[in-house]
């Protein structure tokens, strides 16, 4: 169990992102050097009621390893369950989601309603960590809002009750994904207790994730929003922490070839139809801060079929390719 907790140490993680980490995105991360990454969060209701859509987001591959589920829930016997049954689909490891704000989840008890609630906290946790074999980790948030910074007495419980490692995104659930990240309360949690704890939180270039492990002591960062069509920061955080090296960032042939290989994978995962529509928020993000990539984004919006989504990126690839000389 430890070993892969070790794994993971000094190293960057890919967090459970809402709509996007899908098979193909955790494989485009792992390629430039992701040492771990989460499914998105999985309803544990939807798992034990063998809803078909909720099995979807447990598909992953040999190469999608090691693999953590994340799942939500309010119930410690039904997020027992539902752990069980990501155990057998091929999890690595269980996270418990703690830090969601999103209000049709907190209204049920879940995700970071229980920041509020910590001996019901406490209860799932070692509900689940009794039921599987796996590491189980829990994602917590600072607290419920600045009022309530409760980060370390919810680490404290979560090491009491037998999880092996915990995620502190370092925002209050109040604040959603706005305002910035106070770093502080992960140093605070890693002061506390003796499991590993992994910052997250405003990790947007290599420099951030080395001052966060520096500034906090954290064993590991874990990248987010920071890593949407940017899946090279993982090669930079690696470089910079183990050859402070800063060059990470593709040229234009990588950054065409990389768009590619994630379209393919989006096609061969989830079907042209669908791929068509979900890959081009990735399009989006893959070309922000570009030249011109506005008038990209909004000839792509327009955009109904992959060959002309395709024509339009190859114009704007052949005009960047000008541009440069």
């Amino acid at each position: 169990m430890s070993s892969l907790i070790d794994s993971i140490k000094g190293k960057a993680l890919l967090a459970p992102l809402a709509g996007i980490s899908n098979l193909p995105f955790r494989l485009v991360a792992r390629s430039f050097g992701c040492s771990m990454a989460f499914t998105e969060m999985i309803s544990a209701n939807g798992l034990i009621r063998n809803s078909k859509r909720t099995f979807e987001y447990l598909k992953s591959s040999p190469e999608d390893k090691p693999l953590g589920v994340q799942i939500f829930g309010a119930d410690p016997e039904v997020m027992a369950k539902a752990a069980e049954i990501a155990a057998g689909n091929g999890a690595d490891s269980i996270d418990i989601n703690m830090g969601c704000p999103v209000k049709k989840v907190v209204k049920t008890g879940a995700g970071a309603m229980l920041m509020k609630n910590p001996v019901q906290a406490g209860r799932i946790i070692k509900a689940v960590v009794e039921k599987v074999n796996i590491p189980v980790t829990v994602k917590i948030r600072s607290g419920w809002s600045r009022s309530s910074i409760n980060a370390v007495e919810l680490s404290r419980i979560a090491e009491g009750e037998g999880a092996l490692a915990i995620i502190v995104h370092a925002r209050t659930a109040d604040q959603g994904y706005s305002g910035v990240a106070d770093w502080s309360v992960i140093g605070k949690v890693k002061n506390a207790i003796k499991i590993p704890v992994i910052g997250n939180g405003d990790i947007w270039k290599p420099i951030d994730a080395s001052r966060m492990m520096h500034e906090t002591a954290c064993d590991a960062v874990m990248v987010g929003r920071g890593a949407l069509g940017n899946p090279w920061l993982f090669r930079g955080i690696h470089r910079l922490l183990t050859d402070n090296a800063n060059d990470y960032l593709p040229d234009l042939e990588e950054r065409r070839a990389v768009i590619m290989s994630h379209w393919e994978k989006e096609i061969h995962f989830l079907g042209e139809k669908i791929a068509n529509k979900t890959f081009r928020k990735h399009l989006l993000w893959y070309t922000r801060g570009l030249e011109n990539s506005a008038q990209f984004r909004k000839k792509a919006s327009d955009c109904n079929d992959k060959e002309s989504l395709m024509n339009e990126l190859n114009k704007y690839f052949n005009f960047l390719r000008q541009s440069e000389h």
